[in-house]
């Protein structure tokens, strides 16, 4: 299992939206790398919404339930989506400023590479924003 985050703009597509519709194609990708990250994710791999520009936190966790397809809202066949579930709320929200903050979260792509929409988590980094957060696996 590999784990994953993904941001929205909370006023575009927000983690209310993402519980009330269920399953939701993870659409609107236009970054290459971002791309082949989304390209990357399998069958129940795991990833933390992420809430960015407005609240800048992690706020939930989705599971991959399908895997990159051509994303409908593009023209371009190379562009892709996957289809993610809720898996969960955070008890309490983990804010882009306790990330930072937190040693063990130094070497996180969200920090370094911060205007990709779509990053890779380590296993470690995974573990201990859920233990913040007040997740568990269901």
């Amino acid at each position: 299992m590999a784990y994953w985050l993904v941001k929205s703009e909370p006023e575009a597509f927000s983690w209310a939206e993402q519980v009330r519709n269920g399953v939701e194609p993870w659409t609107g990708v236009r970054n290459y790398q971002a791309r082949n990250n989304l390209s990357a994710m399998k069958t129940g791999d795991l990833a933390l919404f992420y809430h960015s520009v407005s609240e800048k936190r992690i706020v939930g966790v989705v599971e991959i339930v399908r895997e990159a397809y051509p994303d409908p809202t593009a023209d371009d066949p190379r562009w892709v989506c996957v289809d993610v579930k809720a898996r969960g709320a955070f008890a309490h929200p983990v804010s882009l400023a306790d990330i930072k903050a937190d040693p063990a979260l130094a070497e996180m792509a969200l920090l370094k590479h911060s205007r990709l929409s779509v990053a890779p988590v380590t296993d470690a980094e995974f573990r201990h924003l859920t233990g913040i957060g007040g997740w568990t696996r269901p």
